[in-house]
């Protein structure tokens, strides 16, 4: 779990590296909560107001993480807009694939250490 709490303690860091499982680990568990979320509310018949409470509140976490899983790639942050265009967006999804750049890149030092 300390992929998951390291993304959230580094929310505004946007310079350096994250690791793959760092990245996927907390969009996976974002993605249950939201769901889980979404499914009390629904049952609750509540308006959807604690899911878009969520969504604020993971956002700027998401973004800085998204960031340093692409300087891990050797790309640069600026990347992350392409999310929002189609298929740049797979483009992008791509990149959040990809091994980690081997040593030290511009953006840091290689987080597995290799």
């Amino acid at each position: 779990m300390d992929w998951y709490m390291h993304a959230w303690r580094n929310f505004n860091k946007f310079d350096g590296r994250s690791r793959r499982t760092e990245f996927w680990m907390f969009y996976l568990v974002n993605i249950a909560v939201s769901f889980a979320l979404g499914a009390v509310e629904g049952l609750l018949g509540s308006p959807g107001f604690l899911s878009w409470l969520y969504s604020l509140a993971v956002l700027l976490p998401a973004v800085a993480v998204g960031i340093r899983r692409l300087h891990d790639t050797g790309k640069t942050g600026l990347w992350i807009i392409g999310i929002f265009v189609p298929i740049l967006n797979l483009v992008v999804l791509f990149f959040m694939t990809q091994d980690s750049q081997p040593g030290t890149n511009q953006y840091g030092a290689n987080p597995k250490g290799a």
